[in-house]
Order: structure tokens, then sequence, then C-alpha cells
């Protein structure tokens, strides 16, 4: 940290909604030349503070001070012109437009026409300097995600920011662009820019940080440095009890195959291959994780094999019985539990009660219909049973199913899935969007299916995740498997480079 002027005071920040103390006397400072992170479980307060601190949120209570003095931002036009820059998880880009033209969406209007050929070379200059390769007069559609983060942080430093925050700017990179975005975020701290850093991945927080504060339930909860701290520590500060971030995985005896996939081409939404010409099998008592950055055949495969997307060649078996192109409901009658990627749109219906949700593929089967007719007392008891079991946290089992946090719509969705003791589960960012104890209580989960016998088939952007669950990793990119390896085999360089389409690394 190059500069100890103090940058941002967040002092008492208070901020209530509905029911809800989203932020409880918050204090945060950030000083010039500084990167803090910003550690939180979803629903800790994180976001909301950034959203006051950007003018999106005006606070209930406490003030918002740059380089000493109030700050007056009321809206993001302030922010901006104060020298503040959020970039958010999901890019603000316009795709039909060039990279300068999206730079330069939303600088003053003088009146005169727009001189795109001095962005273009302001553009160069600032990726020279800050290692951010961007060209200017490419379409931004054209470009792959690591490359759109690029041209976020080329036009936060063309508006000259001081302050730039950046939430979970890592999620969809691969480790190869991880690198590369911390030289940059470094030089930019070099520079005297001070940088909020929010994530939950804790090994790149403890790789980049000067400082780290941790909320939880609104208030902040603790403040350190990298040196005195360790991941055991921030994620009890974050949880509030001690978590054990690497699941155990005794040893067990692998049987035969009872998922095999082989040559399967599944065409994307637009009608363009997304998967093509992919071959994988998963024995019983194993887990095999899929690597690789979001878009790129992840979500066709997981709905093809599931039985939600045709299938225009190749085939899919469960247990030796051909089920390409069956209904979802026969896929799952062979032997299949789904874990969709998204829970809230694929996963429950939000207006449904917990019990309705928990019944909703065998409502109409024993003992839970008899002649056409609910039999509410087994449904109850089935139910109460599971979100015991499950750990699920809800007011009653008639609670509407949208109103439980997202950590326990997933425990939801998996005791659903998992009650009728599957031979195959396929399981889609399983912990996307969850804290880190529902996390740990999924990963648990995921093992004891393997134990069981069931082959278990897991599909994370989170590399840290499928190299703890994984017995092999298969490495997905631009539709294809590039390589599958034993766990012992498997290094964060190897699996990088295959996820940036790097086929000599197989």
């Amino acid at each position: 940290m190059a500069d100890t002027t103090t940058l941002l005071e967040l002092t008492g920040i208070t901020k209530r909604f509905p029911g809800v103390l989203a932020n409880d006397d918050v204090h945060l400072e950030v000083a010039a030349g500084e990167i803090h992170a910003l550690l939180g479980e979803n629903g800790a307060g994180k976001s909301t503070l950034m959203k006051v601190l950007y003018g999106l949120y005006r606070p209930d209570a406490g003030e918002v001070r740059l380089n000493g003095e109030p700050s007056g931002i009321t809206a993001p036009a302030d922010a901006i012109r104060a020298g503040v820059a959020m970039i958010h998880q999901h890019f603000m880009l316009v795709p039909t437009l060039t990279v300068a033209e999206n730079v330069a969406l939303g600088l003053a209007d003088n009146g005169v026409l727009l001189d795109t050929s001095g962005v273009a070379e302001r553009v160069g200059e600032l990726s020279s300097r800050y290692g951010l390769s961007v060209d200017p007069a490419a379409y931004v559609w054209q470009l792959a995600v690591g490359e759109r983060q690029r041209v976020e942080i080329v036009k936060a430093l063309y508006r000259d920011c001081r302050l730039l925050v950046l939430d979970e700017p890592t999620a969809v990179l691969t480790p190869i662009e991880v690198d590369e975005l911390f030289v940059t975020l470094r030089t930019m701290a070099t520079d005297g820019v001070g940088l909020i850093f929010i994530s939950h991945k804790l090994d790149e927080v403890l790789a980049l940080a000067d400082r780290i504060t941790v909320m939880r339930d609104g208030r902040v909860t603790g403040e350190t440095t990298p040196s005195a701290t360790s991941k055991e520590e921030l994620a009890n500060m974050m949880v509030g009890r001690p978590v054990q971030l690497a699941p155990d995985r005794p040893t067990v005896e692998v049987g035969p195959v009872r998922l095999a996939i082989d040559g399967l081409r599944v065409d994307g939404d637009r009608g363009t291959e997304a998967v093509t010409d992919c071959s994988l099998g998963v024995r019983s008592g194993e887990i095999v994780g899929i690597a690789g950055v979001s878009g790129n055949g992840q979500r066709e495969l997981a709905e093809a094999v599931a039985g939600l997307r045709p299938v225009v060649a190749g085939r899919v078996d469960i247990d030796d019985v051909d089920v390409t192109g069956l209904h979802p409901s026969e896929v799952r009658a062979a032997g299949l539990a789904y874990v969709p990627e998204e829970r809230m749109r694929d996963g429950v219906v939000a207006e449904f009660s917990v019990a309705e949700n928990l019944i909703l593929v065998d409502h109409n089967r024993p003992p839970f219909c008899r002649w056409g007719l609910l039999r509410l007392g087994a449904i109850a008891d089935r139910c109460r049973d599971l979100v015991e079991r499950f750990t699920v946290k809800t007011p009653t089992l008639e609670t509407p199913a949208g109103n439980l946090s997202g950590g326990n719509i997933q425990k939801l969705i998996l005791a659903r899935e998992l009650s009728s003791e599957p031979g195959v589960l396929l399981a889609s960012q399983p912990t996307r969007g969850v804290d880190i104890g529902a996390a740990e209580y999924i990963h648990r989960r995921l093992i004891e299916e393997r134990l069981r016998g069931a082959a278990v088939l897991v599909i994370s952007e989170d590399l840290d995740e499928v190299l703890a669950l994984s017995d092999r990793i298969a490495v997905m990119s631009e539709g294809r498997i590039l390589a599958v390896m034993d766990r012992s085999e498997a290094t964060i360089q190897r699996i990088g480079l295959l996820m940036a389409g790097s086929e000599a690394a197989a």
C-alpha cells in the first residue's frame, strides 16, 4: 500500500428496509492505494453498503466522506463525478457498440460529435499502462467474458476514478485471467487508486488484500490483515461459528459406470451448437466435477442429460438404459436426481409451500395419493421428516418456498431429489449464492451420496469447489470436454489453461 491518506470514510451507516435492518451502524475506511477486501455472506449487507456509497440508496443515518469532505453523492452520476466507479458482477456494457464507444458512453455532451479516435488512443494508453489487452475497435459482443471485464476497468480509469468497487470480479474468470486481474489491480493501487474488493473466495482475499473487513447480519464483525488471520478465522467471522472448509472424503470402492454420456451434441437457445461430441462416464461411488467458465456449454449439457433439452446426436445412458430424448419424468424414473443451476426458475415453484415443493414430483403416487385424492397426513409426515433430516429452516411447512433463504431453498431441493436414493445425482452450481454454512452442508450431502454408491456429477464454475469434491475432473471449453483427469493429477495451472481453451494442456 503506497499511500496511507484516507480516501473514503463510511461512518455510522444505517439503512433500513421494511422488516430488515440491512446496515447497522457500519464503519469502513479505505486509504488511497489500498486494496480493501469486503467479506460477508449473502444478506450480510455488503451490497447495500456499496449502493449507499454509489448513490443508489440514501442512508437513514451516517455519513459518506471522500478525501475528508462530505461526498454529496445522491445518485450514481454524482459518484462518477466524484471519482467513484463500480464494476458489477453482471457487466453494464452495450454489446452492439465498440469498446471505444462503450468507454465514451455517458461522457459529458459538449454539443459536438465525439472524437472516437481520441477515445481509442486514450484506451490504448490505459491498456498499456495497466496490462489490459483490449481492442478499442472491437464490438463488445465479440469479446470473451474476461475481455469484457477489462473494458469495464478501462472505462473506470478513463473517467479518472480514484475509488473502484469490484463485486465478485473473479466469478467468471479462468485462473490465468484472475492472475492477470490481480496484476492490474496492484498497479492501480500503486498509482493511488483505492479499491474495494468484494469476494467470497478466501484464498484470493488473503493473496490480494491489504486489509479485510468482515460483515454479518448488517454489522461489521471484524477487521484484520492477511498476515494476522487465516481462512478458518475469516470463515468463522462470516458465519459466527467454526466451519469445515475442506470436506472429509473417505475412501470408497468405485463400481461400474452408472451415467454414460457418449458423443453428445446439443444446441443452445439460439440454435447454434453448444455441446460438441461430449463423452463422459461417471461410476458408482465417485464424484466427477466439470470445471469451466460460464457459458461454455455446461448448462446445455446438464439440461440434455436431465431430459430438459433436445439432443441433436449422441446418447445418454443411466444404469445401461438409454434415456436419450426421454421426458424428464422418465429420466427421473430411470434413476436421475437433478439439482438445477437456476434454483428459483427450475428448482422450486416459489409460490408453492415448502410441503408442496417437497412432493412436487411424487404427489400423484402412493403413499401421498390414493384414488386420485391427496393424503394430507402422509404428506405432512414425509415433509416434516425431510425438513428435519436436511435441516431446512422454515417457519412452517405452509411457508411459500420463495420466502426462504437461498441456502434453505437449495436444501429443500436436495431433500426432494435425494429422498428417492437416486442412482445418479446431477448437481449444477450446487452452492452458487448460498452462505458458507449451507455450502458446507451441501458438500457433505454430495459426499454422502458418493459413499452410498451413487454416481455424482457436479458442474461448477467454482474451481475450489470442484477440486475439493471431485475424484476426477473434466474441463469444458467452448462446448467440448478437453480433458478428464484424476484429482491427484489436477493443478490449478493445468485446469486454468484448459479452461482458456488450450488443448496442449490436455
